[in-house]
């Protein structure tokens, strides 16, 4: 980017971001996408290796994986809203949530590449088929279920905020 040879990058977090040098070659950074909305860690076995443990032994594995994975994930928490200020004030990078005209578009093209890519191939139409009544499912429990937090937020950090204590 600083050479001028390609106009943009992207990894996910303000912690990556800060790492790979981001804010050394431009000072926008454009937040919200659909394409990773989340993480996970992920640790893989020998199948083969795995499938001859013992069931205590996998059961252990199995609970330090969870384990570490959410542990992960609360520590992420951490960093990326650490990274995510020193990017504003440290490294005057400026973000931007991306515009719904952008989001928008992108779900169009996926649809579009979906479709050509279910009519090629019968396992991925299965697959985005099963994704999809994964996605209908949680997305409508998380729609009716989950509390938005900008009322909380706003409730005590926006501007008319008052201390709580």
């Amino acid at each position: 980017m600083d050479r001028g040879l390609i106009e943009a990058a992207e990894f996910n977090n303000a912690t990556s971001d800060r790492v790979l040098g981001f804010a050394d070659v431009s000072k926008i950074c454009m937040l919200q996408s659909y394409h990773q909305n989340a993480e996970q860690l992920e640790i893989t076995f020998n199948k083969t290796k795995y499938d001859g443990l013992p069931d205590k032994l996998k059961a252990i594995i199995a609970n330090a994986v969870e384990a570490a994975s959410q542990d992960m994930q609360w520590k992420a928490i951490d960093r990326y809203s650490q990274d995510y200020i020193e990017l504003q004030t440290k490294d005057n990078v400026k973000f931007y949530k991306t515009p719904d005209a952008v989001l928008k578009r992108q779900l169009e093209i996926f649809d579009e590449v979906a479709k050509k890519k279910a009519a090629e191939n019968p396992l991925f139409k299965e697959i985005i088929e099963s994704q999809l009544v994964f996605a209908k499912r949680a997305t409508q429990w998380e729609q009716d279920t989950v509390v938005s937090r900008k009322m909380v937020f706003d409730h005590y950090f926006g501007p008319n905020a008052k201390k709580p204590i």
